[in-house]
């Protein structure tokens, strides 16, 4: 955290009258869909200023959802999913500690440089596994992009961790090698 934005959270209870977690705790309970709205709320309700009300609704947006919480969510009634799930997770980890798995509400991104897979639980019975694989002609198995428009070229749709075969593997790879 940075000196300046540490000293201001230092100072908020003398300023504004709380501490950041229970200003947390107001703007929870509130529960603003728009920032606009949060700012309007502490400035007009309680007087904050500008750069204080600002930080404060910046810093609640941080405490939402951890990564594992948004792939526990997105596996919610789909458990059966999860070692199909993991077994992607641990092929695409191989390829090298450049790997970035960055869970968002209904997918997961992974990334080297630039995304080249996305994996997202269709179906109670399904994963979507979206490829950047440019020059691959569409196949049975290596079917187009569907769901995932202009973020990957293609899909595969597995259903079992036995799927994930060498030529999946392959594909994998290839998308990891060329997002640089």
């Amino acid at each position: 955290m940075d000196k300046a934005l540490q000293t201001m959270i230092t100072n908020m209870p003398e300023k504004t009258g709380k501490s950041l977690e229970e200003w947390k705790a107001i703007l929870k309970e509130k529960g603003f869909a728009r920032h606009g709205e949060a700012m309007k709320f502490l400035k007009g309700e309680y007087g904050v200023t500008h750069g204080f009300a600002n930080t404060i609704i910046h810093l609640s947006k941080e405490d939402k959802v951890s990564e594992s919480d948004l792939v526990s969510n997105q596996y919610k009634g789909k458990e059966n999913l999860m070692p199909i799930y993991e077994a992607l997770l641990s092929t695409v980890k191989a390829f090298g500690s450049d790997v970035v798995v960055t869970p968002k509400k209904t997918t997961v991104s992974i990334i080297r440089k630039k995304q080249f897979a996305l994996i997202k639980p269709a179906t109670k019975s399904r994963i979507d596994l979206g490829l950047k694989l440019k020059g691959y002609a569409e196949t049975t198995r290596l079917g187009n992009s569907g769901p995932f428009g202009s973020m990957c070229t293609h899909r595969v749709q597995i259903t079992a961790a036995t799927e994930i075969d060498d030529e999946l593997r392959q594909w994998l790879h290839n998308a990891y090698e060329t997002a640089i």
